[in-house]
């Protein structure tokens, strides 16, 4: 019995590093792809430019690069480090890692690359302000990675915790579905933050005098973009570290997965819709300063209706664990 348990934790194991890497490679190469596309436009415009253009390229893509470089490490750790294998709770909890940070890279990949690209076009448009559009794509792209994170650090938490001494009907549903919550919930926010973050570039290099507005404004839309992440974070916390009884009741189980998936999938639109909200805003911010006040309360006033989409979402997910 317990070398089946070892064959089905290491095929869990297996299985979790190619999803998680497959996913992965998704959004890194797409936001890649399109800060070297915009770089090409740009040197087409300012050949003159061509270094300055082709170095922010290359750390624009560094940075995308960078979530694709969260699932490696996860898959790496998936395939190599030896892992307690006397529960079936574990392969569970290895699928789920996988899963989760190979959706969780790619929303952030995507969008790491909207300020790499918009920084491109903006040292040919402002070749004066070549450092500062870099600056500010690194710190755009930055925010960006934050749900790559959040999904990383479930990853870990699911591969490395110790729960053998949880029943395993109805807690293997709980991690895998904690794994598609933060994974799924991280596409919308990264993408999202991305969208503000490049308004931000072209806004900057449009308006150059507009830098702290259009920054501030950038920083504060993104912030609400990460919340379905968050949320999505919140209720995998609660399916790891909350104790379920003991039930071989197919309902309990479908329960808690239901709960991971309702929530992931409920927080990729509102992270995108933020974003959105947000880009425009920046956007606008950059062409007439004096409307920025009314323009970030309209900007969080929108953001916060199609937060409510979300909210909804955690209401059902949080309903599916401590009420059905």
């Amino acid at each position: 019995m317990l070398s089946d348990i070892a064959t089905i934790t290491n095929l869990a194991s297996y299985a979790g590093a190619g999803v998680c890497i497959g996913l992965g490679a998704i959004g890194a190469a797409l936001g890649e792809g399109y800060t070297a596309g915009l770089a090409n436009q740009a040197i087409s415009q300012k050949r003159e430019r061509s270094g300055d253009i082709i170095k922010n390229m290359l750390v624009g893509q560094a940075i995308a690069e960078t979530a694709a470089i969260f699932a490696l490490v996860v898959a790496v750790l998936l395939l190599f480090v030896k892992m307690p294998s006397d529960s079936l709770l574990k392969a569970a909890a290895l699928f789920g890692a996988g899963i989760c940070m190979g959706f969780g890279a790619i929303g952030s990949g995507v969008g790491s690359g909207f300020p790499g690209g918009e920084a491109c076009m903006g040292i040919a448009r402002q070749p004066v302000m070549s450092g500062r559009l870099t600056t500010n794509m690194l710190i755009g792209s930055a925010v960006c990675q934050t749900p790559a994170i959040f999904s990383m650090v479930v990853g870990l938490m699911l591969m490395f915790m110790d729960f053998s001494k949880m029943p395993l009907y109805p807690t293997w549903a709980a991690l895998i579905g904690a794994g598609v919550s933060t994974g799924l919930a991280a596409i919308g926010s990264g993408y999202g933050g991305g969208k503000a973050a490049g308004a931000s570039c072209e806004g900057i290099a449009r308006q150059p005098e507009s830098l702290a507005q259009v920054t501030t404004t950038m920083l504060v839309g993104q912030a609400v973009s990460q919340t379905p992440a968050i949320f999505g974070l919140l209720v995998s916390f609660i399916l790891m570290f909350k104790s379920f009884p003991e039930s071989a009741a197919l309902n309990s189980s479908m329960a808690l997965l239901g709960a991971g998936i309702c929530m992931g999938f409920g927080g990729v639109g509102p992270g995108i819709g933020n974003g959105l909200t947000a880009e425009s805003a920046v956007k606008w911010v950059a062409r007439n300063l004096k409307a920025t006040g009314e323009l970030t309360r309209t900007m969080l006033v929108g953001q916060a209706v199609s937060q409510s989409t979300a909210i909804y979402a955690m209401v059902i997910s949080l309903v599916l664990i401590f009420v059905v």
